[in-house]
């Protein structure tokens, strides 16, 4: 059986998980793409030999590399029970309006494995229903009789590339959390049925952090009405039993508290490190602005980390109960956790207008293949230097067209095994 679990931030990556750019960012429109988060349009096909590059390099490390609507397709392939519930999760009152939901769910249902992971992923647009099928729906769907040929019946799911974000393993186990906006949520539902069904990990010994045993459709309405939320580009399992978590514009108080609830009631982690940031697009994710790059060393972009405030959080007493202690900065506070005197720190690059450029474009934002050894887009040069400078290998990939939905080498990427550092 293969193993799973992620140890640290700069281990050995083992395993990962990402998203080839397809049919999904196709369906962007001028008129559509703020609607589902995106600053610009993307040129796919270019998009796709740039993620294509960048998986080349990583299974030129030796990481074995899973895309995400593959597994999706094996999974519905292998077990009824998933296909039944995902389809009763994307098609519902809520996301179709009452009288589309038995006709989509019967044609989706009869869909081939692969055909209904696309439409799971990509949507689905009223045209591409057989002529029966539009026929049926014609007669008892209000909506359907209002609709043109290109309505999107069901939406697509275009940031469902940056797969950082819908699940983040944490040491043993993994959490599915509770995504800020809506045009995202149902990415979360998609890996929670892939977790519970897929072969590779049905029979696989891991915790669910949250929500309990993976169930994240069930739970995802309960939470979004309490207003938490949690993203998996504010997660950081650094190693010596810490995590270090963002709460910026998508990641919220109450989902940290959960996490660490579940944490140390499973006795996987003994401290919690949270950081207060600035309510902002710009740095919607703590690792737009700060990413390890190998045992003692950070990448980050001062503006932002300077002005945080830190905490860190313990057990307390009682079972469920906590002890937090104000920290008198992140770095300062990561050292302690890692047992070093002091972190080594390689800024954003280049004077004030480039470095705020370079933030913008990803350059905090690179992944660890290795200790020391980091992907990053080729476009950050004056980021690049500096790292390179600190003896960090950067592997660079072209990243003009994956970057326009504001995330790099880190947010595309889901570690799925990686190693503990020595």
């Amino acid at each position: 059986m293969p193993q799973l679990g992620v140890h640290s931030e700069v281990g050995k990556l083992r395993t990962v998980l990402v998203h080839r750019p397809g049919l999904a960012l196709e369906r962007l429109t001028p008129q559509n793409r703020e609607s589902f988060l995106f600053d610009d349009l993307v040129w796919v096909e270019r998009a796709q030999r740039e993620h294509d590059d960048f998986v080349a390099v990583m299974r030129d490390r030796d990481v074995e590399v899973l895309y995400m609507q593959n597994i999706l397709a094996e999974t519905l392939e292998c077990s009824a029970e998933a296909r039944n519930e995902l389809v009763e999760h994307a098609v519902s009152s809520h996301t179709v309006g009452i009288s589309l939901v038995p006709g989509l769910r019967a044609h989706l249902l009869a869909l081939g494995s692969a055909q209904l992971a696309e439409v799971l992923v990509a949507g689905l647009v009223l045209s591409e229903l057989g002529e029966y099928d539009l026929g049926e729906l014609n007669r008892h769907s209000l909506g359907a009789m209002m609709a043109g040929p290109d309505t999107l019946v069901l939406p697509p799911l275009p940031n469902t590339i940056f797969t950082r974000d819908s699940s983040a393993w944490i040491y043993g186990g993994v959490v599915l959390p509770p995504l800020f906006w809506n045009a995202r949520r149902l990415e979360v539902v998609n890996l929670s049925t892939v977790y519970r069904y897929h072969p590779r990990f049905a029979g696989a010994q891991f915790d669910f952090w949250y929500p309990p045993q993976g169930d994240a459709g069930r739970f995802a309405v309960e939470d979004f009405g309490q207003g938490a939320s949690l993203e998996g580009g504010d997660i950081m399992p650094i190693g010596n039993r810490t995590v270090l978590v963002g709460m910026g514009e998508r990641s919220t108080g109450r989902m940290v508290e959960r996490l660490a609830r579940s944490l140390f009631m499973s006795d996987a982690a003994d401290r919690i490190i949270a950081c207060r940031m600035s309510q902002d697009r710009a740095y919607m994710h703590l690792d737009t602005v700060f990413s390890f790059v190998d045992r003692d060393a950070v990448t980050l972009f001062p503006p932002v980390i300077e002005g945080m405030s830190v905490f860190s959080i313990y057990p307390g007493d009682a079972e469920g109960t906590f002890e937090i202690a104000e920290e008198p900065g992140l770095l300062q506070a990561l050292s302690n956790a890692l047992g070093v005197p002091e972190l080594r720190v390689i800024p954003t690059g280049g004077d004030t207008f480039q470095a705020a450029r370079e933030q913008w474009d990803d350059a905090n934002n690179v992944v660890a293949l290795e200790p020391g050894v980091v992907v990053g887009y080729s476009k950050n040069t004056n980021t690049n230097t500096s790292l390179r400078k600190a003896g960090i290998e950067v592997i660079e990939i072209e990243g003009g067209e994956l970057g326009k939905g504001r995330g790099g080498c880190h947010c595309m990427t889901c570690p799925v095994h990686r190693d503990a550092v020595e």
